[in-house]
């Protein structure tokens, strides 16, 4: 059904209303062809399926099966399902928070790692810079404010 004006033009081209009337809808379910008629068939007999017919093994029909199923609980059932889903929900919320609060701190250490890497890189740059230019290991020590074996050990290793 599309509105029209008085001059029987249609009013808006994107506006269409579709009814189907589910009493007429004769097709047995080895006759239907597309996912409508699936649709269609599935309104139709929902409340008489006991079980999910070959014919509707889509994944959609899935979830809808499961939905109606869940639907047709009783009051305690009902209640357990919810229950059940809201503990479910809350232990997901704490492992997605403990996953994010772990990437942060990884990150943070990451960067640390990374300053005190650099520092030692920096250092290990500028002792053997000033080795080169003959300063004496005393004066390395003070000006970096490091220990006379780290600065040995680190021209043996380096030189």
């Amino acid at each position: 059904v599309q509105l029209k004006n008085q001059n029987n033009s249609i009013f808006f081209d994107k506006l269409t209303f579709i009814y189907i009337e589910l009493p007429k809808f004769n097709k047995k379910i080895k006759d239907l062809e597309s996912k409508q008629d699936k649709w269609i068939f599935i309104f139709r007999h929902l409340a008489n399926l006991q079980n999910r017919p070959t014919e509707l093994q889509e994944r959609v029909f899935k979830k809808l099966f499961n939905t109606a199923k869940i639907a047709n609980f009783s009051g305690t059932e009902k209640d357990q399902y919810e229950e059940s889903l809201k503990h479910y929900r809350d232990i997901k919320n704490i492992v997605d928070t403990a996953k994010e609060e772990g990437i942060k701190q990884g990150e943070i250490k990451g960067r640390i790692e990374g300053k005190i890497e650099g520092r030692e890189e920096l250092e290990i740059e500028a002792i053997l810079g000033m080795e080169k230019q003959n300063i004496k290991i005393k004066t390395i020590t003070k000006v970096l404010n490091i220990s006379v074996e780290k600065v040995e050990k680190i021209i043996k290793l380096y030189s």
